[in-house]
């Protein structure tokens, strides 16, 4: 996912969607022949609603008919170390930085004794030479006691407020150590509070000899707490070193020693994923993509490469995780493969194809280091297929897993910008796999966006040269989602098919669980095109967030999904083995012209605008300012940035504030141009020039050289989450004045850079919000309907005359308050299970406000 894929808004305005705020839809042209191929397209049909909190809807089904297939990997997770998901989350390790391996590399707050206090009188201090535990551990805790009976020695906090324990569990303790002291070095492991309370007996263990040895054992807890410490004392004198030191809980998922913390596991197992994605995002395919060695001065910003992330823990690579802390790689590619067969999924691997993404958007060309990785890629097929007997089939089956893997798939490159670049490389990785093992899959991408310039010119690239499937990946606000449920209705069957490795709507809410719902209907409808889905992010702990919304939430012992993980988990297991056609009628649509004030923003840039005015259609003024009389027609809306008038100019100077908005104008204009002329002066990005402003969540800006100034777009916000409606490859020069200028005629947007047409779209999408599919599952129909408006949807069912039902049905709704979040101590978004009577050929069933509904309705046979 990209860094910088959205905004938060200042305020958070509500998006509701009724029956009076949608617009009118366009009319797309349709294949004929293809069209009733699938037979599944939603028609509209003119109905009325007979009071103010009811609308009426008719839901016709073909049941004799069967429409595309699906299959059992339809739906997945997609597992990205983010937001803490893997150290300190998943991987159940309670040791923070166990290795000493921590450094300003990964974050510049941290040091190798970052989540370590010193105890005792001694010397306490860490160490990178030839003592170390091996050449890719390479710092090491150095005690040297001074004979005191305190001893010398240190603590860990663990991640958070501190190490959780549970009375009467067990917890696996370990230490790596060496000591110069004949006699032996007496140590002491134990857990207790930060006053010093014991939680557990101590274990006392002698480390002999000064060649690196592994001192293990068990500690049994007799209190409960979130804020326990484990503390590491060494006795006598001398100097001792230490490395590796851990403590596991023995109760992990499957039993499985230095395993996974269980109730996050268990969540995702829950789920039934058809398959895993993993390791990323981001953080495969950013950085150096040298090796962890000498030959690179052991490179600590490198993308995810699997080879340093097997084998003995305590020799694995460590490298700085692109979220902005280090990843230890404990949880490594032998983990994920074992954790998907664990849990019944397919392990879809993702590697770098050496074009960095995620805002860095930099190639690396160097033919023999592309040699390597396409080698590597090679080797981790067969360390997953492989017979125990091949090289890698040897590493695999001394890990503790003789029989293959069974990998399918394998993914090269992740939201690379620069498609011709990626496609170079793919192609190299694609024929050497394909060469080697045509039974592979091979996965490419079509960039960071669901539409611009990258990604036509990606899926030009990947459709001219017959890729097999082709991973999408975006973040859009509620809104997209409603108004897109058709977007892969008119996608060429003949190929590639589509991935949806990434996509979530911009909250956590039930709204935005609402329409991703939504949207999902039309997966399922699409099903002979879009093979494989998964939501993302997967995890995030409450105290290490770096992107929201995410599907599971976690802290040192709870673990609670989201509004969107409960939908997510009715459709992943409920998903049914056929489309059944169906055809339902719409919404009542009313559109008017786009209206709004104008305004002025920046993001981590500072910069000059002048000259600005807003003249209707008919070329009169109704706005005009040249700051000659400072800024007084002006708001803050956002109340952040350093704006002053400067030499005539509206200049905003703080080049580390984040959307800086200030406004002007009527709400009520419509059919207007706003001119501007604008001048980059420093910082990262270039202009955020607004217009069609109703209040700070809900305008649509032209953010030119944005994403880092790597490219532009408008974006439409509504209800504080963004959607783009056109982009471009525009970059903005620092000290280059802009002649700006946007147009608005009715919902129509035109947009003009120094008096060139730079680009226009008409927003005039519908944001339905009634969405259904319908799906075979066995004998059963399961009929899954959206209602993700405040009013309820009283719908006409209709079976056919010779459909033959059981007259009772199952049904599992989710319902709320659109607002509602789940949390810790709340979850007000969870299934409701019942049974429905008066099931027939034609029944009527009424689909609460902001509700998604399955049901279950058994076929009997014919006679």
């Amino acid at each position: 996912m990209p860094r910088t894929r959205w905004r938060p808004a200042l305020t958070a305005v509500a998006l509701l969607v009724t029956a009076t705020a949608l617009q009118a839809p366009t009319s797309a042209a349709r294949d004929t022949a293809r069209e009733t191929a699938r037979d599944t397209a939603v028609h509209t049909v003119a109905h009325t609603a007979r009071d103010a909190g009811t609308t009426d809807y008719t839901l016709d089904i073909d049941t004799g008919a069967t429409g595309p297939r699906i299959g059992d990997t339809m739906y997945g997770v997609f597992y990205e170390d983010i937001n803490r998901a893997a150290d300190g989350g998943l991987y159940a390790e309670l040791v923070q930085n166990r290795s000493f391996e921590y450094s300003t590399a990964d974050n510049a707050s941290y040091s190798p004794l970052t989540a370590w206090t010193p105890t005792g009188t001694g010397t306490v201090a860490t160490a990178d030479d030839g003592a170390r535990l091996n050449e890719r551990n390479r710092t090491y805790l150095r005690l040297d006691p001074d004979g005191s009976a305190a001893g010398t020695g240190v603590v860990n906090s663990g991640y958070g407020g501190g190490i959780p324990v549970t009375a009467g569990a067990r917890y696996d303790v370990s230490v790596w150590a060496r000591t110069d002291r004949p006699q032996g070095t007496p140590l002491t492991l134990a857990l207790r509070t930060a006053d010093g309370t014991a939680l557990a007996p101590a274990l006392r263990v002698t480390a002999r000899g000064d060649t690196w040895a592994k001192y293990t054992g068990t500690l049994t807890a007799t209190a409960t707490t979130t804020a326990g410490r484990l503390a590491v004392t060494a006795g006598g004198t001398g100097t001792v070193r230490l490395d590796m030191v851990s403590l596991f809980p023995r109760d992990t998922y499957k039993g499985r020693p230095g395993g996974l913390r269980k109730d996050l596991a268990e969540k995702i197992a829950a789920l039934r994923p058809g398959f895993v994605r993993f390791p990323g995002g981001c953080l495969v395919n950013t950085g150096s993509h040298q090796g962890y060695d000498a030959a690179s001065g052991w490179q600590r910003k490198r993308s995810y490469q699997w080879k340093d992330t097997i084998g003995p823990v305590e020799e694995r690579a460590t490298n700085a995780n692109f979220w902005g802390y280090n990843q230890s790689y404990g949880l490594g590619y032998y983990e994920y493969f074992q954790f998907a067969e664990d849990i019944g999924a397919m392990a879809l691997p993702v590697v770098p194809a050496l074009v960095t993404g995620c805002g860095q958007n930099q190639v690396t060309d160097d033919p023999a280091l592309l040699r390597r990785h396409i080698q590597d890629t090679l080797d981790l097929i067969e360390f997953a297929n492989g017979p125990a007997t091949s090289p890698w089939g040897a590493r695999r089956a001394a890990m503790g897993h003789p029989a293959p893997f069974g990998l399918t798939h394998v993914e090269v490159g992740n939201e690379e910008n620069l498609p011709d670049a990626f496609f170079e490389r793919f192609t190299e990785f694609r024929k050497a796999i394909e060469a080697r093992h045509p039974e592979i899959t091979v996965v490419s991408n079509s960039g960071p966006d669901s539409d611009g310039t990258t990604f036509d010119r990606a899926w030009q690239l990947n459709r001219d040269a017959g890729v097999a499937m082709v991973d999408e990946h975006y973040y859009k606000s509620p809104q997209w989602f409603l108004e897109n449920n058709q977007r892969y209705d008119s996608y060429d069957r003949s190929g590639p098919q589509v991935f949806l490795g990434e996509y979530a709507s911009q909250d956590n809410r039930f709204r935005n669980a609402l329409a991703e719902a939504a949207f999902m209907t039309g997966l399922e409808r699409n099903a002979d095109i879009v093979q494989l889905a998964s939501y993302a992010p997967l995890l995030a702990r409450t105290d290490a967030v770096q992107w929201r919304p995410d599907m599971i939430w976690f802290d040192a012992t709870r673990s609670w999904g989201s509004a969107s993980y409960e939908a997510q988990k009715l459709f992943m297991t409920n998903t049914g083995d056929h489309v059944v056609p169906s055809t339902a009628s719409a919404t009542p649509a009313q559109s008017g012209p786009i209206t709004g004030a104008v305004g002025l923003s920046t993001w981590a840039t500072s910069a000059a605008y002048d000259d600005v005015r807003v003249t209707g259609a008919d070329g009169t003024t109704l706005f005009e300012d040249d700051f000659s009389a400072g800024d007084g027609r002006w708001t803050k809306a956002a109340g952040t940035g350093s704006w002053s008038v400067e030499d005539g100019r509206y200049v905003q100077s703080d080049t580390a504030a984040e959307n800086t908005l200030v406004t002007a104008g009527d709400p009520a204009w419509s059919d207007y141009d706003l001119h501007v002329k604008a001048t980059k002066r420093a910082g990262k990005e270039g202009f955020l020039l607004a217009f069609g402003v109703q209040d700070t969540g809900n305008y649509y800006w032209w953010n030119l050289g944005g994403w880092n100034n790597t490219r532009s777009a408008v974006e439409k916000a509504v209800g504080g989450a963004k959607q783009s409606m056109v982009s471009g490859t525009t970059t903005i020069e620092t000290g280059r004045t802009y002649d700006l200028r946007v147009s608005v005629r009715d919902r129509k947007v035109t947009l003009f850079l120094d008096g060139k047409e730079w680009g226009s779209f008409e927003d005039t999408k519908v944001a339905e919000p009634f969405r259904q599919v319908v799906t075979r599952d066995g004998d059963d129909l399961v009929v899954k309907v959206v209602n993700a408006q405040d009013a309820a949807a009283r719908t006409t069912v209709g079976l056919g005359p010779d459909a033959r039902v059981a007259p009772t049905a199952r049904l599992t709704t989710l319902s709320g308050d659109p607002d509602a979040v789940n949390t810790a101590d709340d979850r007000p978004i969870a299934p409701e299970h019942s049974t429905v009577d008066g099931i027939g050929n034609r029944f009527t069933h009424t689909f609460p406000p902001n509700s998604i509904t399955f049901l279950r309705i058994r076929q009997e046979p014919s006679q």
